[in-house]
């Protein structure tokens, strides 16, 4: 049995105005398809079967384009954030119920190239609450935030740099439900970030750790939507 992934997909994308001001950044243009059929397509590409999609922000549009996914080969299905943004984490927490006890986490800005079967083997082997996928960047397609050694994670900060983070997070994680237990969900603390939860996850000791070779993608910034676009472009052209 292969686990779910929770893909998020509810930001504002404000980082590619004005080309979101009115389509979400799920469905922006990349090589003639919407960017999020390429995530799909991938997934199901690694044999990946079910696809959460949390989503807010013109989340209608979205659905029109992917409908249950049966035109794609996975099954999708959706948990909305209801018109308040949970952050990334609050968005897993509610989507727990489509979820099950252990899935994979996947930015919807990202694609990633890595073995998704292995990373959730590792996962499950792990007996903890969390795994990190981490690159080894050097600085060099974003800031490095990870310092990991000897297979493992010993940091991780995206606010507090240092000289000894030569990795970033790749942006595939993996989850036990409970890694989301306890925080609080209601008043002015109900947002969550899932990095404050790889941080706790790391903290307590939760938290796993797989390096990736491959470099990541991603369409989060003008920048890195032309990158993404020039090798997804070549790809459909093969």
């Amino acid at each position: 049995m292969t686990l779910p992934v929770a893909l998020l997909a509810g930001g504002l994308a404000t980082r590619l105005q004005p080309i979101t001001a009115t389509i979400p950044k799920a469905l922006v243009e990349v090589a003639g398809k919407p960017f999020v059929v390429h995530q799909l397509e991938l997934l199901r590409s690694h044999g990946l079967r079910r696809v959460v999609l949390c989503v807010a922000h013109l989340a209608e549009q979205i659905e029109a384009v992917l409908g249950d996914g049966r035109e794609l080969g996975i099954e999708v299905v959706y948990s909305h954030d209801g018109g308040v943004l949970l952050g990334t984490g609050g968005a897993l927490r509610l989507a727990l119920p489509l979820l099950g006890e252990r899935f994979l986490v996947l930015y919807g800005d990202s694609y990633l190239t890595c073995d998704y079967m292995d990373v959730a083997r590792t996962f499950e082997q792990s007996g903890k609450l969390g795994l990190m996928t981490v690159f080894r960047n050097h600085g060099q397609y974003d800031a490095s935030n990870v310092v990991y050694q000897d297979g493992r994670i010993v940091r991780y900060d995206k606010a507090q740099a240092s000289p000894a983070m030569l990795h970033i997070d790749y942006g595939l994680g993996a989850l036990h439900a409970d890694a989301l237990a306890g925080y609080p969900t209601e008043g002015s603390d109900a947002r969550l970030d899932l990095a404050a939860v790889y941080q706790d996850l790391l903290a307590r000791d939760q938290l796993a750790g797989y390096e990736v070779a491959e470099r990541f993608y991603e369409i989060g910034s003008p920048a890195g939507l032309e990158e993404t676009r020039a090798l997804l472009s070549a790809k459909e052209q093969r």
